[in-house]
């Protein structure tokens, strides 16, 4: 036998792929059968529904943790880990709360959700330069309208149409007091880690589309259309502040020549 196939089969016997149909070879139901073998299946799955537990913190906050982990302990079986970083487990965790059956009458989880992941990947993203104003500054208008302005690699942002999602997170997040009067509206959030720490502000629908039209490659002049299509009322120089002093930006290699 080979140390591969010790290792898949071990693997597929603690957190059974879903949809698993092929028998196990006689060595692995041979070690299937001691009943010790439930102990180390069972740790194994507590593992991962604690790792889901801490990367979902808002969620866990608005839900409990019997419900949070009754949901987490069903995505575990249905998604298990593929790589041994827990901490960045449970990526499309919102979209299997989306379709979760005792999730019906919370049809804002999934948006929540959302953004405890975009704090997990801001948290892990690469290092990079932020894009100062200085040097923006310094851009002739005919060639600011040409730029193309990348997001920061550690910044993340969601719009939410329907539901207040970024109130619900931030609150949750900062474990301020609810407000049963909370205005019910779309909202936006911008996650990004300036200085070595995640930090989140509200965004606007335009703020959003600018953001989403820069990661698509779009030009400066482009983008800021995208975002006044968005919100024909935005404020694009106060928008454009808000990116910059947030480190939503990446600097341009030529800027830090």
């Amino acid at each position: 036998m080979h140390l591969s196939d010790f290792q898949d089969g071990l693997a597929s016997a603690l957190l059974p792929p879903p949809g698993a149909s092929t028998p196990p070879p006689a060595w692995l139901d041979a070690m299937l059968a001691q009943p010790g073998f439930a102990v180390y299946r069972n740790t194994v799955a507590k593992g991962c529904i604690d790792a889901l537990q801490a990367n979902y913190p808002a969620v866990h906050a608005l839900v409990g943790t019997d419900w949070l982990r009754a949901a987490a302990h069903a995505f575990v079986h249905q998604h298990p880990p593929t790589d041994g970083c827990l901490m960045d487990y449970g990526a499309g965790f919102a979209d299997f709360l989306e379709g979760f059956g005792p999730a019906a009458n919370l049809p804002y989880l999934g948006a929540v959700a959302r953004l405890d992941r975009c704090w997990t990947e801001a948290h892990l993203a690469a290092d990079a330069p932020a894009l100062q104003a200085a040097w923006l500054a310094r851009q002739p208008p005919e060639t600011l309208a040409h730029l193309h302005l990348q997001p920061h690699p550690a910044a993340r942002w969601q719009w939410c149409e329907d539901h207040p999602a970024y109130t619900l997170w931030q609150r949750q997040r900062e474990q301020l007091q609810w407000d049963a009067h909370l205005p019910w509206h779309g909202e936006g959030a911008l996650l990004t880690r300036p200085h070595d720490a995640v930090q989140w502000v509200p965004l606007s629908h335009a703020g959003c589309a600018l953001l989403d039209a820069c990661a698509a490659g779009a030009t400066f002049e482009d983008a800021a259309a995208q975002a006044l299509q968005a919100d024909p009322a935005a404020d694009l120089p106060a928008l454009v502040a808000l990116l910059l002093r947030s480190g939503a930006l990446r600097a341009p290699e030529t800027s830090l020549n």
